[in-house]
This record gives structure tokens, C-alpha cells and sequence, in this order.
């Protein structure tokens, strides 16, 4: 029986592993769609890298710059709002995005993406190169930031 007063527990992220640098065929929306992580690796190679995203309600993916990678990230399902700019004090592109938008940052620049809807913002990212290590899977955005904290003089 269902009890609605127990808490739920974590699902598991859509993968277990990272599938790069082997050949590799997805279907990229359904695996974005499904995945329960902040962050997970899907694929790995030496030049690419292919993440999955979920972004809780009223949160975001953190303001910052990655200054030797270019980034694509697709919007799959919810609404948020896209900053970039020069600096982390000049963010001077503003965008709203929702289902099926991209959004493409060039290395050095400064971006955040924050979820303005009431569900999970899902989302996949190509960064090229990679930018994670092989087989990053972050439950949490504070799980990520321990893990990155060494970046930006954390």
C-alpha cells in the first residue's frame, strides 16, 4: 500500500557508467528526460562530452565560465532563464528558454541558467572538450559544487 507520508526515496540516475569513448547511439530526449541527477556523464571522449541535467524548481546551474570550452545545452522539457555576459558582473544577455530552445556558450564566457517553473528543468549539454571527468554523476548541485570547488577560488 501507498503511504503518501513516507519519504520518497532518491531514484537512481538514468546511467551507471560513462559510455565514451566507444561508439555510441541514444536517444538523447527520454534519457534526459528520465534522469534524476543534477548531473550525470553519459559519454566521455577526448575531444566531446555529452551530460544530462535536472534542475530542481527556483534553482540554477551556477553562475560560471569555463575559459577553453565551448558549451551547447538543449532545453528538453520546462522554462528558465539564460545570463551571460564578460564577467560574472556583466551579464548582459538575458533570455528566456523553454522546451526545445538551445543555448550555445562560447568558451570564457560567464552563464547561468535558473529554472522559473513549478517542475524540473531538463536539459542535456555538450561540451567540447570534455569539462567533467569521466563517469561524473552528481546527485546534487551542492554535490557538484564540492566536487568543483577547486574552480573560480572556491
Amino acid at each position: 500500500m501507498f503511504n503518501a507520508f513516507l519519504p520518497r526515496r532518491p531514484r537512481p540516475p538514468v546511467f551507471k557508467t560513462d559510455f565514451g569513448a566507444d561508439p555510441f547511439v541514444i536517444n538523447l530526449r527520454k534519457a534526459a528526460l528520465n534522469n534524476r541527477t543534477f548531473r550525470t556523464s553519459v559519454w566521455t571522449g577526448n575531444h566531446l562530452q555529452l551530460t544530462v541535467m535536472d534542475i530542481p524548481a527556483g534553482e540554477d546551474i551556477g553562475l560560471e565560465m569555463h575559459p577553453d570550452v565551448d558549451q551547447f545545452l538543449r532545453i528538453e522539457s520546462g522554462q528558465g532563464f539564460v545570463q551571460m555576459g564578460e564577467s560574472r558582473e556583466r551579464l548582459t544577455f538575458r533570455q528566456p528558454v523553454y522546451d526545445d530552445f538551445a543555448v550555445i556558450v562560447p568558451a570564457g564566457t560567464w552563464h547561468n541558467i535558473t529554472n522559473l517553473g513549478n517542475k524540473p528543468l531538463k536539459l542535456y549539454s555538450i561540451y567540447a572538450p570534455p569539462n567533467h571527468p569521466w563517469g561524473t554523476i552528481h546527485q546534487t548541485k551542492a554535490e557538484a559544487e564540492a566536487a568543483e570547488s577547486h574552480l573560480f577560488g572556491g
